[in-house]
This record gives structure tokens, sequence and C-alpha cells, in this order.
């Protein structure tokens, strides 16, 4: 049987959900029926990582980068053509929206028979300006004129999608952003898992605790976290908080723990590639995103059967069912949040059973079913192409 060549292309393999997922199935597809190829723009956190994938080809294309330039997004799109134009792949297959546009036009100038865009949340958000989301739109828009077949990582995205006029329903196939259950099913069994995992940690055994995994920039609003947490401590005094990740908005995290004067109960812990052990620590998480496409850290702390307290964004509702395992509130409504993680936190018997009642829904997130629809969809497309 001739194995496809696949290349896909991301923004950068920074740590996060969409670069994870794409670093594993490269990893994961099957040899026999392909050959898989990674582009991306350096300086992630993931590329050793993805330099380490055996019988994976990886590039870095040096001019693509996440700001909006465009005389370096017209270098990164030539280079790409050439990139792809020597490589010569059957598919592309993008992600991210600076990747997605330039990727697509690359692929399509290249002469790449078969493209495929995954929408892992749309480029336009909540938190741009009417102007802003139009462009954004627009190049969605031309995009998809490009695109054999667009994949969204939830209902709620591919639904926006259509209602943008982006393309039309048959256009999308959901296919859940995958985690690896095992691993956080794993790390959270048994009587003593709990305390081993705060102790890995360095932090209190005996308190009640919430948390987030998330980066530190706009879209996840980690400030809202922050005064949730204040709050939180005004009905909980023992509670603490942690949150991993960092970015553009930890200075600001810092100042806000600071001013509220959390610094003895707030865990600051930088960037981890361990969420199995943060989320067996947690007896709340929290998610307090603006917008998103469907996170996988909820799906995992499902997994690690914990109770989940997130806004009601985007895909967050796919995954998180209201008063059964955790509970949901309009973005930027910190007071809803911190209520029902008071509530949570407040009554463990109610958080435990919420935890199992998630737990017994995961399966639809399994990782390597994500990797196995990717390649019956990549043989689909290729058929009709008549490759």
């Amino acid at each position: 049987m001739r194995r496809l060549k696949v290349a896909h292309l991301i923004t950068q393999l920074e740590l996060g959900g969409a670069q994870q997922n794409t670093l594993y199935t490269v990893e994961h597809l099957d040899r026999d029926g392909f050959e898989p190829l990674l582009i991306a723009g350096p300086g992630g956190l993931l590329d050793q990582q993805a330099r380490s994938v055996e019988d994976l080809h990886f590039e870095t294309c040096p001019h693509l980068a996440r700001p909006v330039a465009p005389a370096r997004d017209l270098l990164a799109l030539a280079d790409l053509r050439r990139r792809l134009r020597r490589l010569a792949p059957q598919i592309v297959h993008t992600h991210s929206s600076k990747a997605g546009i330039l990727g697509r036009l690359a692929a399509a100038l290249a002469g790449v028979p078969i493209i495929v865009h995954t929408v892992h949340g749309w480029g336009f958000t909540p938190l741009q300006s009417s102007f802003g989301q139009g462009v954004f739109v627009a190049l969605e828009r031309f995009a998809a004129q490009l695109t054999t077949q667009l994949v969204a990582v939830s209902r709620a995205n591919a639904l926006e999608g259509q209602s943008r006029r982006i393309a039309a329903a048959d256009a999308f196939e959901v296919i859940y952003s995958g985690i690896e259950i095992d691993r956080f099913e794993k790390m959270a069994a048994g009587e003593q898992a709990q305390a081993r995992a705060r102790a890995c940690l360095g932090l209190p055994e005996a308190v009640p605790l919430a948390g987030m995994i998330a980066c530190l920039k706009p879209q996840k609003a980690p400030l809202d976290y922050v005064a949730l947490a204040g709050r939180v401590r005004q009905e909980v005094p023992d509670a603490h908080f942690l949150l991993a990740g960092d970015g553009e908005l930890r200075a600001a995290v810092e100042a806000e723990i600071e001013a509220r004067g959390l610094g003895g109960s707030f865990h600051l812990l930088g960037w981890r590639q361990d969420p199995e052990r943060i989320l067996a620590a947690l007896d709340v998480l929290v998610l307090t995103s603006r917008h998103e496409g469907l996170p996988r850290v909820i799906p995992e702390a499902m997994a690690a059967g914990r109770p989940v307290v997130a806004t009601a964004v985007d895909g967050s509702p796919e995954a998180v069912i209201a008063g059964r395992t955790g509970y949901l509130a309009p973005a930027g409504d910190v007071e809803g949040l911190a209520r029902h993680v008071v509530e949570l936190l407040a009554d463990p018997q109610r958080a435990r059973v919420f935890g199992q009642q998630g737990r017994q829904r995961v399966e639809g997130w399994d990782i390597d079913a994500m990797v196995r629809r990717q390649e019956r969809l990549y043989q689909d497309l290729a058929r009709r192409a008549g490759i």
C-alpha cells in the first residue's frame, strides 16, 4: 500500500493543547500508511520533543511567527511554498490561525492536492475590535475556499464558522482534541494519590485546593482567576490556589496576588509538563477563559476524577455538564465562578461525585481514537482525490 505523505503546519510548538495534540498525531500516525512531516515556526518549548520523534521529518520556518507583520508574513508564505514544493506531500494539515491562513495559501500555490485545516478556536475573538474580527473573518473565508476539509475541535467552533459564513455545515467534521486518559486516571488513583501529588509539588497536604492550568495571556483571563481566589478566601479562609503556566501577564498576575494579600496561599508553578500530577493534587479545577476551542484540561480533569468550574465559552459546555460534572458561568463572571468553587470546596462529597461522573464520560476524548479518526479522514480524502 502506498504511504500518504502528510505535512502538518503549526505556527509554533509552544506548550498548549493544539501543539501537543499535533505533536502526538505526527508521532502516532500509522507508519505503514503515512509518512508524517511537521513544519513550525522556531523557538517553541516543544521543538526538542519534535526532533526526538522517530521517523518524523521536522523543519522550522524562520519567518513563521504569531504576531501579524505583513513583510515577515510574506516571507513566511514564500518560504512555506518552497518547502512544500520540495517535500511534495499529498496532504497538508494546518493548525492555528497564522499557520492556517499562510499554510493553506502556500499549499495551494505549491499544488498540494489535499488541504485540511483544524480549528482549535477561531483567530477572531471577543477580545478584538469589530474591525479586527472582520479582518480575520474575511481571511478565514478566503482560506476556506482553498480547503478540502475543515475540522473543528468542538461543535461550537463549527457552528461559529457556519454563522460567520466561513463555510457551510457539511464542510466541517468535528474531532475532539484527545487526551491520554490512562495517564490521568493512574496518577489520581488510590487513597494517597492526592497527598503524593501535593508532596511532589511542594504544596500543603490538608487544605482545600483549587487550581488552573493555562497560559498567562488575555484569552485565559488569569487576573480573573486571582480575583476569584480573593473572593473564595473570604468564604474558605484556609483555601489555597495554584496556577500552572507562564506568559505575557506574569508580572500583572504577581502584582494582583500581592495586592490581594494572597502571597501565602497562591502558588505560581510556571510552565509544567506534568498536568496529571497537578490535577491529582487538586480538589477543583478552574478555568476562567474568555474564549476557547475545547480546552483539553477539562477532559484531563474529568479523567483524573476532578470537578470543573469553568466559563461557558465555545466548546467548554460540551465537556462540562453543569450540576453533574462541575459548574459553568458566563465569561467574566468572577462572582459566579467563585460561588461555585466555594460550594465544591465546602462540600468534598459533592466534589467527589462530580469527579466520578466526569470520569464516566471521558471516553469520547481518547487521544488514540482521535488519531485513528484523522487517519480515516486522510484515507477518505485521498480516495476521493484519486491518490
